[in-house]
């Protein structure tokens, strides 16, 4: 699926409103913007989709106190343990072989901090299924605590979660003209309310990976009012890079710029002394090698090559 031959502003509609495969959708959020206004939009967008109409979504609550409206069903999941976790969950969402195709089974996590990081993979994988998907929100300013019996090399539960998704958002307050930058991460860092923190219009990043292994990555600002998306960037386009040719040369200067084919060839041609890699014995070195036609003065100790 190229970028270049599909809608940014579409393809985020399928994405918000599930039309697309996703096991597992990733909401990445902070202090200073929360998901709410984003969790609101995939709400919204799935049930403005016509073939969305029989959802199942079970929400799983760490810090919120009453069930939303558009939840199905409700689960507090504060002092249970992965395995009652798994067991309550069960009993709302078929097994994979039970899963019928006109029914769509939601699970929604509003913080997935509070899962052990070494339980992490194999609670997602236990509970995975044909027509379900996970949508979980990731607390990326919360501090967390990895467990004793874990390597230091193990990844963090929000690097597991970012391997692991299919689509990630994160999303990010708008820039604020009359706060400089570094007064804005310091007032973040003292966990101070920032001014227009958590706005109804914010940044939203957009990673979604294909069947294919390819990944297509926008960032968009979104309207939560207006249900509104504009592409400020697409990161997919060559890494935001261009290709230079002569032609885009031509015009800004009185010289020329361009390279010939034979400047092209006799450039690549040209052999530049290599350095060898440090050894026991001593450091990095520029090695060159003589050749018969080489003009030097052994008396002068400044073309000494040594």
């Amino acid at each position: 699926m190229a970028s270049s031959s599909h809608n940014p502003a579409i393809l985020l509609k399928r994405l918000l409103s599930l039309s697309e495969p996703t096991p597992l959708v990733l909401c990445v959020d902070a202090i200073s913007q929360t998901s709410s206004y984003l969790i609101e939009e995939i709400i919204y967008n799935i049930n403005a989709n016509v073939s969305n109409k029989e959802n199942v979504i079970v929400y799983v609550s760490f810090e919120t106190i009453n069930k939303p409206i558009f939840a199905t069903h409700f689960i507090d999941g504060l002092g249970l343990n992965i395995q009652e976790l798994i067991s309550k969950l069960k009993t709302f969402i078929p097994a994979p072989s039970e899963v019928q195709t006109k029914d769509k089974y939601i699970v929604m996590f509003d913080s997935l901090n509070y899962l052990p990081n070494d339980k992490l993979t194999q609670f997602i994988s236990s509970i995975a299924s044909p027509n379900l998907s996970v949508i979980g929100t990731f607390h990326k300013d919360m501090s967390e605590v990895p467990a004793k019996d874990l390597s230091l090399h193990y990844p963090s539960s929000l690097e597991l979660l970012k391997f692991m998704a299919t689509t990630i958002f994160e999303v990010n307050l708008l820039p604020n003209i009359s706060v400089e930058d570094e007064e804005f991460h310091n007032e973040l860092s003292k966990y101070s309310i920032i001014r227009g923190a958590n706005n109804k219009i914010f940044l939203l990043s957009v990673i979604n990976r294909r069947k294919s292994g390819r990944s297509i990555s926008y960032d968009f600002q979104v309207d939560h009012d207006s249900h509104i998306y504009e592409v400020t960037k697409n990161i997919d386009d060559n890494n935001g890079l261009t290709n230079e040719t002569p032609e885009m040369l031509q015009g800004l200067t009185t010289f020329n710029l361009s390279t010939s084919a034979k400047q092209k060839k006799a450039k690549d041609e040209v052999e530049l002394p290599f350095l060898e890699a440090q050894s026991f014995n001593t450091g990095g070195a520029i090695v060159y090698e003589f050749e018969k036609d080489d003009d030097f003065d052994e008396d002068d100790p400044f073309e000494d090559p040594f």
